[in-house]
């Protein structure tokens, strides 16, 4: 099994990873997130070990790519979609961990840059493929600490 787990609020995320982990769940993991649950000792491959590219422009595009849209979405009911993904190279994903970045809060604060807005925006796609996933993928939102269960036909 393989899951991609990139958060803003990293509360929890540790010990979720190794909950992961303990299950034998390979995981993989973009920017701050990778380098949090790194620094905690955990084995992490970061993201760019699916699409074989680099995250760019300021973290802004780690996760929007073929390899990775593809493993979440596809089908595995249809025939048609797993063969696709085979013929393209693309392993499933099984797990995606992710929450949206506090864009509300930071347009709040006062004297916000515009910089500071954008940099608010990245992890909409994820959020957003989650909420079409098939059964066969658990989508997490928000892992604050709670023990992994099993949840559909997820982990």
């Amino acid at each position: 099994m393989r899951a991609i787990l990139s958060v803003s609020n990293k509360s929890g995320i540790v010990d979720f990873a190794r909950q992961l982990q303990d299950l034998k769940i390979e995981i993989f993991s973009t920017g701050g997130t990778k380098q949090s649950l790194s620094e905690a000792g955990l084995k992490i491959h970061g993201i760019s070990d699916i699409t074989g590219f680099p995250e760019i422009l300021d973290g802004r595009v780690k996760t929007l790519h073929p390899a990775v849209h593809g493993g979440i979405l596809a089908r595995r009911d249809l025939t048609k979609h797993m063969d696709e993904l085979l013929q393209h190279k693309i392993e499933a994903i099984d797990m995606i961990v992710v929450n949206l970045y506090p864009f509300v809060e930071t347009v709040a604060r006062p004297g916000v840059t515009l910089d500071d807005a954008l940099g608010e925006l990245p992890g909409e796609s994820d959020h957003s493929a989650g909420k079409s996933l098939q059964p066969e993928v658990w989508r997490e939102s928000a892992p604050g600490g709670r023990p992994l269960h099993r949840k559909g036909g997820g982990a």
